[in-house]
């Protein structure tokens, strides 16, 4: 990760974790998830540098870290607070699948930083992406990078 990169990861874990000590990130029911997102978003990064990923894939990585840092996606972080990443956490699960699918899983694993297992973050993502970003937006989201 290039100094950039790694100021963002480093933000973004500093203002979820404190979010998540506040009352409001205590009663959030995806703080869980939440909590997942520089994780994610550190992985999105180290993959679209990884040689042994596809070409195709690599498009849709950057357009995911592309979402990830944009102040404007459906649910705006910067409105609403880190409880506003549940769409960007939903999103990276949902382009992370397609890398698994299309390479070795392991090369997912071997850049992964965050404790739990990440295609078991990943399932448990996805199983709860309708619930946490709603149905309606979460099908928006999943068509619009569809043609990537």
């Amino acid at each position: 990760m290039n100094e950039k990169q790694t100021d963002y990861y480093r933000t973004l874990r500093k203002k979820i974790k404190a979010w998540i000590e506040s009352k409001e990130g205590k009663e959030n029911q995806w703080s869980e998830y939440i909590l997942w997102a520089p994780d994610l978003f550190h992985l999105l990064v180290k993959l679209s540098f990884d040689k042994d990923v596809p070409s195709m894939q690599k498009t849709k990585l950057a357009a995911a870290i592309a979402y990830f840092i944009s102040p404007f996606d459906v649910i705006p972080e910067m409105i609403i607070g880190p409880a506003g990443y549940v769409d960007d956490i939903a999103l990276a699960a949902y382009v992370l699948n397609s890398v698994i699918n299309h390479t070795d899983p392991a090369i997912v694993q071997k850049h992964w930083a965050g404790d739990a297992d990440v295609l078991q973050v990943i399932k448990k993502i996805l199983t709860a992406a309708d619930q946490m970003v709603g149905q309606g937006l979460w099908q928006k989201v999943r068509r619009t990078f569809k043609k990537y």
